[in-house]
């Protein structure tokens, strides 16, 4: 289980979800080690440049014009906020700095903006990571040339579990920007959200889709689903007795995700908020060895700068020092 593979079966990935609790965590931990330095942990800082206002109906999103969170739409932010923003997540200690904008995908009248806060960002010396939606080729390329490190692009769930959370859009779709960012030559940053009322075959489905690409995401980030209120998952989790995921099989997904893609980042990303300091302690033996940190996420709390130090010490962990990230080829 030490190489990397992108020949994994679902039954194989199920067995390893089977395993008992404490001889998948050491499976895990050894695989992390053999790939990636102990006790360090990137630290990553989201900031929503564009909120709210849309087009796409996820379940799971306050910002979706299609739910009813109260939450008002924004304008993209003028690029010296951002630019600030980002500032003041460098002297915060963070790594990479992930900018999100709510939509379904990007306006070509958006797009020099948007290349001026790639630019701005890296000349400050932090990886920087996009998430606008489904890009086109042509966008995708533009990215490329303004030097975007990462794209984010969730896959959410399993194929088969995708039109019970999103119908505005197909599992297909997701994997075509996917490709053309490849083609572009920008890093992927790819996970999706485990708590959804998904069963565990979803689970083993999402972590197959991402395993069994040619070429595994660099980054996976996995969350935990948030219920808001007024979105269609956080009213029937509210509403209904359907359990949301429990903390084991939560930190088994992380180690799943760690031994089938060894060399990825596996970030624990959106959830930490209401997790026990057990909890995500168990996720970093599992092999996550990335956070979002910081007060908020896009829409959402986190935990927050200080309660990040704090459980670091405890912990034994350390911030990842900031390297070049690696740039691929585009493709021919």
């Amino acid at each position: 289980m030490t190489e990397t593979r992108n020949d994994w079966t679902r039954e194989e990935i199920a067995e390893l979800f089977d395993l008992p609790f404490d001889e998948l965590m050491w499976e895990a931990q050894g695989v992390h080690r053999r790939h990636h330095a102990r006790g360090e942990v990137q630290l990553c800082t989201l900031l929503s440049i564009k909120t709210g206002g849309c087009a796409e109906d996820c379940g799971y999103c306050s910002q979706s014009a299609h739910a009813d969170t109260g939450l008002k739409a924004t304008k993209l932010m003028d690029v010296r906020a951002v630019l600030q923003a980002a500032a003041e997540a460098k002297d915060a200690g963070s790594q990479r700095f992930c900018m999100g904008a709510a939509w379904r995908n990007p306006k070509d009248r958006d797009m020099p903006a948007i290349v001026e806060m790639i630019e701005g960002v890296r000349q400050m010396g932090m990886e920087t990571c996009m998430t606008l939606g489904m890009l086109t080729k042509e966008q995708a390329q533009t990215l490329a040339v303004a030097g975007l490190d990462y794209y984010n692009h969730n896959i959410d769930t399993s194929p088969e579990n995708y039109e019970n959370i999103i119908s505005t859009r197909t599992f297909q779709d997701r994997l075509d920007t996917l490709e053309e960012v490849r083609a572009a030559g920008i890093n992927v940053c790819s996970g999706g959200i485990v708590g959804m009322g998904e069963t565990r075959s979803d689970r083993v489905g999402f972590i197959h889709a991402l395993a069994t690409l040619e070429r595994h995401p660099e980054s996976v980030p996995v969350n935990a689903l948030i219920p808001i209120k007024g979105t269609v998952l956080g009213d029937m989790l509210a509403d209904t007795s359907l359990a949301e995921i429990d903390d084991i099989e939560f930190v088994r997904t992380v180690a799943v995700a760690r031994i089938t893609m060894p060399k990825s980042m596996v970030r624990l990303s959106a959830g930490r908020e209401s997790m026990s300091e057990a909890t995500q302690a168990l996720c970093f033996m599992a092999g996550a060895n990335s956070i979002f940190t910081g007060d908020k996420l896009l829409t959402t709390g986190n935990r927050g700068d200080s309660a990040d130090a704090a459980l670091f010490a405890k912990l034994g962990l350390r911030p990842m020092v900031s390297e070049e990230p690696m740039r691929m080829e585009a493709a021919e």
